[in-house]
């Protein structure tokens, strides 16, 4: 569902991507697969561009929304469902046109 974070079920990839933000409108949900962002730790997220990679916080912990790295992945790669993130709709949403519209 769009604005639940999941962990990453990708052991080779969860270390530094531990958890995957689902974005997709759930109104396009039948085509098996989601379109994911990962969330990573700050120190990883490098120079800070705020509005672009957003930090969200999920289980007490602050993550940073990696959207340059939005990618579409198979449902079956989603790990179980951690945390919803709708509260933060607006902040995603303005990372999400800033990366496709520059808006």
């Amino acid at each position: 569902m769009q604005f639940t974070v999941y962990a990453n079920a990708d052991p080779r990839s969860r270390l530094r991507v531990p958890y995957l933000l689902d974005v997709q409108s759930d109104l396009i949900g039948a085509m098996g697969s989601r379109v994911v962002v990962p969330l990573i730790p700050p120190d990883l997220a490098g120079v800070a561009a705020t509005r672009l990679m957003p930090t969200l916080w999920v289980e007490g912990q602050p993550w940073v929304l990696d959207t340059p790295l939005l990618a579409g992945i198979p449902c079956k790669a989603l790990g179980k469902p951690v945390t919803d993130l709708s509260s933060e709709r607006a902040t995603i949403m303005a990372a999400l046109d800033l990366l496709i519209s520059g808006i």
